[in-house]
């Protein structure tokens, strides 16, 4: 079994869910009392959070890669980003380390084309949304049409992420909102909603949405697993 090197913290919430998910695949996987063995570098979400909201990505791509080569060093195998927004800097990291980075949006690609889907809503962080390092992957990469909300509902998906969610949050009213905005993708042709935040999945379940949702906490975590064991 490789070792799982984790950069975490973003939002610790999230965190919590890699950590496991990755150790369920694992007993599922080989029984008994096995776990995964892993490293988690876990930073200061406030601080992220600054800096992201001041567009000081130059900074946040040194931190990033900061703690990818410390993973690497502690003994590491492959890295995941435990976050969807911070792969804004993944080739970045990628370019700075010797070990794999798994990247969030190859493993949640794999799994929407496994059910021959085309048209792909996006809901996520508003830099998720909007910035071409997600859905611009998605598109030139794995060829898939991506739709995302309109500027308004995409100025509420981003506020109840940072000011809810990321602060363990959960709220009927903003589930509401949630589930009209993936309604309107649907509409608008979406076959299928990713979940482009790690913390979205704990607002909106699979059997709340008519079209099949792309977790990419479990799908990203899962797949670090699946290479963890490959021999």
């Amino acid at each position: 079994m490789k070792t799982i090197g984790l950069i975490g913290g973003m939002s610790w919430e999230s965190s919590l869910e890699y950590y496991r998910i990755i150790n369920k695949r694992v007993k599922k996987e080989l029984g008994g009392l096995h776990s995964a063995k892993s490293i988690l570098y876990s930073v200061d979400f406030e601080n992220i959070n600054i800096l992201q909201h001041e567009g000081k990505w130059d900074e946040l791509t040194t931190i990033m890669i900061d703690a990818a080569k410390s993973l690497e060093k502690a003994g590491a195998e492959l890295v995941v980003i435990c976050t969807n927004t911070m792969h804004k800097m993944a080739n970045e990291v990628q370019h700075n380390i010797k070990i794999p980075l798994l990247h969030i949006v190859d493993a949640t690609a794999q799994s929407i084309k496994s059910l021959n889907i085309k048209k792909i809503g996006l809901l996520g962080t508003k830099f998720t949304m909007e910035q071409d390092f997600y859905k611009g992957r998605l598109t030139e990469k794995h060829g898939l049409n991506v739709v995302i909300p309109n500027d308004e509902d995409m100025d509420l998906v981003h506020k109840i992420i940072y000011h809810e969610l990321c602060l363990g949050n959960i709220k009927d009213s903003s589930k509401k909102e949630y589930l009209r905005i993936i309604e309107n993708m649907v509409k608008n042709g979406a076959e299928g909603i990713i979940l482009g935040c790690t913390e979205i999945p704990l607002l909106i379940k699979q059997e709340e949405v008519k079209v099949p949702i792309f977790d990419t906490t479990t799908i990203h975590a899962e797949s670090a697993v699946i290479e963890a064991l490959k021999k």
